[in-house]
């Protein structure tokens, strides 16, 4: 009797050893599987943010073996980098000035413009401005008046592009706060440090803290235009390219113009 009841004992622990062991072994194939995710790293404009945000939770559902990193910036930023040999697979930019920079340097393989933008000058929500013409920013109701660097946003360059053509760039540096891309113009507008600022109508969408006080006219500066390009160190082109072609599909379309971006 007793022997068979510490034969019992005996395999119940063989039993739980064993059990413990293939749990084990299970645990470590899946942690050793998610290490085996390829990372492509997408350096793109800090416009893109929010919808590049939803449309990667949508690509890793299809491509599971696939983890998007993103690397928001100015897309001028973003070019340096990538031409001192920062690692990247897909640069999305906010202008074409960029791409093609990096496109003459043999730095970037296929690419295509996918989205079109509008410039727009905003102001905080509570401010009784009303704007018709971008000259009136030279009025003593504006104090601080916010862009993006020309040299590396390109919502800075058309801005400047803009103020030039109505011969007021000169007349506003004194009044000028240069943003180091076009989220900070956003929240310098938000928060009251500038009493209106230049940025994409993308970005005027996503907050409620200001208003769209003029759409600026696209005659007065150069097409905003998106192009993104997989970059030709790249070292998961075929995966980088998997994310190039899904964002050109109708699936991530429809989520940029949600957003209201504008199809070329």
């Amino acid at each position: 009797m007793l022997k068979r009841y510490l034969l019992g004992i005996l395999t119940i622990v063989l039993f739980v050893v064993l059990a413990v062991g293939l749990s084990s072994t299970s645990s470590n194939g899946n942690v050793e599987a998610a290490s085996k995710k390829t990372e492509i790293i997408v350096s793109a404009a800090a416009s893109l943010q929010d919808s590049l945000d939803k449309i990667a939770v949508q690509f890793e559902k299809q491509h599971p073996d696939i983890d998007l990193v993103f690397n928001y910036g100015a897309s001028g930023t973003l070019q340096k980098q990538i031409e001192q040999g920062a690692p990247a697979d897909i640069f999305f930019s906010a202008g074409e000035k960029q791409m093609n920079a990096l496109v003459d340097s043999d730095l970037i393989t296929d690419h295509k413009v996918l989205l079109k933008n509008q410039l727009v000058i905003v102001v905080p929500y509570d401010s009784k401005v009303k704007l018709t013409s971008i000259t009136q920013l030279t009025d003593k109701a504006f104090k601080k008046v916010a862009v993006g660097q020309p040299e590396s946003v390109p919502a800075g360059q058309y801005a400047q592009q803009s103020l030039t053509a109505k011969k007021v760039w000169d007349t506003l540096q004194s009044k000028l706060v240069f943003a180091k891309d076009v989220r900070q113009v956003l929240t310098y507008v938000e928060t009251g440090n500038a009493d209106a600022g230049f940025i994409y109508k993308t970005d005027a969408l996503t907050s409620k803290k200001m208003r769209i006080a003029l759409t600026v006219g696209d005659l007065v500066h150069q097409a905003i235009h998106y192009p993104a390009g997989i970059v030709k160190d790249s070292e998961h082109k075929s995966e980088a390219k998997d994310f190039y072609n899904f964002l050109q599909s109708k699936e991530a379309d429809d989520i940029f113009t949600s957003y209201g971006f504008l199809l070329p």
